[in-house]
């Protein structure tokens, strides 16, 4: 059984479609991820599955619940933690829980067992005012908050932006033992190491989804040998090797050139002769194999090429 689906969402906000003919499903008790940057789309797509915001067309549905006509029963099985925190910052750990719980005629006490985790981690901080809280301590009361009544499916915006790194990690770790319950996760994410985290990610860029799969899936069909360059002067060697017909794509990744030939069958020696040519000076060239970022990169610039074809029609 989906607990979400979506067919040919869309969305605009003036000339700007925010999201342009959405469709994925996220299956019970899946941990499903939202991976792509910032204006890709990610949040109008949150704001229509929790019933804040109405699609132009197409059709979406939460544990078998329209989004537009049933938007009251789903506004009480759905958790939504924005990416923006949202409690109130006044109220202290405690009176923000007492108030969300009440909204949804429960008590921590019925939902102890879900939210145990969470809860004994702030619960030091009972009397403190929540924007008063470090950033690790603000997401796991919203993420308490959003538990509170129980939901069966949980969408989470966004909830490692500005974290610390060992935050992040104790965050999907809880999210983790919260999939053991059986309750289906959507978490919408910018960081790209996130995404193997997940049972299944799309990759969306533009309002568009580009693929929708497990993330060894996605890396595993990665079409081409890629290698990994290094030089003194790298800015100078990445225009040269752009600028070279054998090569099919080159960008910057990190400290290292990322590079795919347009040859299926160019080895590490060649790809190694070609950048001698323009690089006589100290470097390095290795094969690598790709990540999540390669494949958005590649996807992204494949969906950038049959935009510009269709354009040119």
């Amino acid at each position: 059984m989906n607990s979400v689906i979506v067919k040919n969402l869309t969305k605009s906000y003036g000339d700007i479609k925010a999201i342009d003919e959405v469709s994925f499903e996220v299956k019970k008790g899946e941990l499903f991820g939202l991976i792509g940057p910032d204006g890709a789309g990610k949040t109008s797509i949150f704001r229509i599955l929790t019933t804040l915001l109405l699609p132009d067309s197409g059709t979406a549905t939460v544990e078998g619940h329209d989004v537009v006509n049933d938007y009251q029963i789903i506004r009480n099985k759905v958790g939504y933690m924005p990416g923006k925190f949202s409690l109130y910052q006044d109220l202290t750990v405690a009176e923000n829980l007492d108030f969300f719980a009440t909204l949804f005629g429960t008590t921590i006490e019925e939902n102890y067992s879900l939210i145990k985790d969470i809860y004994e981690q702030i619960k030091p901080f009972n009397n403190r005012r929540s924007g008063k809280l470090s950033g690790g301590m603000k997401q796991k009361l919203a993420l308490c908050c959003a538990l509170i009544h129980k939901p069966e499916v949980l969408f989470l915006d966004e909830p490692t932006t500005g974290v610390d790194v060992v935050s992040r990690k104790e965050f999907w770790e809880m999210l983790g033992r919260l999939k053991e319950q059986n309750i289906s996760i959507v978490v919408s994410t910018p960081y790209m190491d996130e995404a193997k985290l997940c049972d299944r990610i799309a990759l969306i860029q533009g309002g568009k989804i580009m693929s929708v799969d497990q993330p060894e899936t996605i890396v595993s069909n990665f079409p081409k040998s890629l290698f990994a360059a290094k030089g003194a002067n790298m800015y100078q060697l990445l225009e040269n090797l752009r600028s070279d017909q054998a090569v099919e794509s080159c960008y910057a990744f990190g400290e290292y050139l990322h590079l795919t030939m347009v040859s299926d069958t160019a080895t590490e020696k060649e790809v190694t002769e070609l950048a001698q040519s323009y690089h006589p000076d100290e470097f390095e060239i290795k094969k690598i194999t790709p990540a999540i970022e390669d494949s958005f990169i590649r996807l992204m610039r494949e969906q950038k090429e049959i935009r510009e074809t269709n354009h040119g029609k």
